[in-house]
């Protein structure tokens, strides 16, 4: 099939470009930015007059759910979601049940993922066995089955020295491994940030040092693999500092922040909203404002959605009980565009955290509009708004702290390898 977008702004931070041009898309390939290519003839004209036409968002953490949780979400629902939100490529934790640890798994996975057709799944893999910490995966055949990265989601590895044994093995074959930095005593029990609003609410705390702790070990031993480690979800200013400095160090590390630490604080728990149950905890107004600036100045390499759907008699609960984790992945764009504006950013900046950025981080050939890429496209209206309702979301998790906020942007259309995966009505449903 072959697509005319016209008349919009086409925003390709990769190529550093940001100017009216016309796209032309042919079997499923960028064929051509401003001029038509010579004998091109469109099926399809859209007409993107004040629209914005933009790769396709990257995510790097969306947990899809299957297989074995399907209580909670399905692959078709949170697939469906992705395409609504523009998401076209997406990295998955291996928190599944069981967990992502058989090249079984992951190719049924994949098989299932492009029938859908709805986005591109990327999963990462176990580093050990039922995440269970204590013997390494086969990460060559989980690789081969297509696993991008190794990781334990939230799941600890106690033993530090199957941990160094994990990122010796990694290291030795190029493969990157994510960790999420949090200290399973530290954190125990605990359900929010260690600050002031938990001790006036009563609410069993996790402390700054829950993360910095574990990032001093995860940092040491990657300096000492060579491992190429990606820190996910960091939540504190602390953390970010040592990130800061490991960098510098020459440490291989990179890092991402989720949509929900980089809007919200402790004070967004409120009266004990459940929506507001996540891990890593919504930590100070001072970790925010760092995590913020951070990701402006490029010390934070990208942001993710996080998304997290939870079923409604795991979240409706009192908070402390609640199951922790948020929607995101129709959010990933409104959010990002909130922050931009806030932080008075030009738009290619705002977009490169979602595109081209975790698209080097996943090392995957997206986040681009150059001549030859995959058509992978979202196209929204940055005058446009989206309001968060349950009714709205696609996803099957309605969880969210931002149910009832209105958003800046709004995803019109997505396309996925040249064809039409979302097209949304020119006016929001009533």
């Amino acid at each position: 099939m072959k697509i005319h977008v016209r008349n919009g702004r086409l925003v390709d931070p990769a190529a550093g470009v940001d100017r009216p041009a016309d796209l032309f898309i042919a079997a499923g390939r960028i064929a051509g930015v401003g001029a038509m290519p010579q004998g091109f003839a469109a099926n399809r004209v859209i007409d993107a007059t004040g629209l914005v036409v933009c790769p396709g968002l990257v995510d790097l953490s969306a947990r899809l759910r299957e297989p074995g949780l399907e209580y909670k979400a399905t692959l078709e629902s949170e697939l469906a979601a992705a395409a609504a939100g523009g998401v076209t490529s997406l990295a998955c934790p291996p928190d599944t049940d069981p967990p992502l640890d058989e090249p079984g798994l992951v190719e049924m996975l994949k098989h299932r993922a492009r029938q859908a057709n709805a986005a591109h799944v990327y999963p990462v893999g176990a580093l050990t066995v039922r995440l269970e910490g204590e013997r390494l995966t086969e990460m060559a055949e989980l690789h081969e089955a297509g696993c991008i990265a190794f990781g334990q989601a939230l799941a600890p590895v106690m033993d530090t020295l199957v941990l160094l044994r994990a990122l010796q093995y990694a290291a030795t074959f190029g493969f990157p491994v994510w960790l999420q930095a949090l200290d399973p005593w530290l954190s125990r029990d605990g359900v929010a940030h260690d600050g002031a609003v938990a001790a006036r609410l009563g609410l069993p705390g996790i402390p700054a040092s829950a993360e910095t702790i574990a990032l001093s070990t995860l940092l040491q031993l990657a300096r000492d693999t060579g491992v190429r480690i990606h820190l996910a979800r960091i939540s504190s200013a602390a953390a970010l500092d040592m990130i800061v400095a490991a960098r510098a160090s020459g440490i291989a590390v990179s890092c991402d922040v989720s949509v929900n630490h980089l809007h919200l604080c402790e004070r967004d728990i409120g009266y004990f909203n459940p929506h507001a149950r996540l891990l890593p905890p919504l930590r100070s107004e001072a970790d925010r404002e760092a995590l913020r600036r951070g990701l402006a100045e490029g010390s934070i390499d990208a942001l993710c959605s996080d998304h997290t759907p939870v079923d409604d008699d795991a979240k409706q609960l009192p908070f402390a009980e609640a199951e922790p984790g948020a929607s995101g992945l129709e959010l990933l764009l409104p959010l990002a565009l909130k922050w931009g504006g806030e932080m008075q950013l030009p738009l290619a900046t705002t977009l490169a955290c979602i595109t081209a950025d975790p698209a080097r981080i996943l090392g995957i050939a997206a986040g681009t509009l150059a001549p030859g890429a995959a058509a992978d496209v979202c196209i929204f209206d940055p005058d446009g708004r989206t309001t968060v309702t349950r009714e709205r979301l696609r996803s099957q998790g309605k969880n969210t702290p931002f149910l009832g906020s209105e958003l800046p942007g709004r995803v019109r259309y997505t396309l996925l390898g040249g064809h039409l995966a979302f097209e949304s009505a020119a006016s929001p449903p009533a």
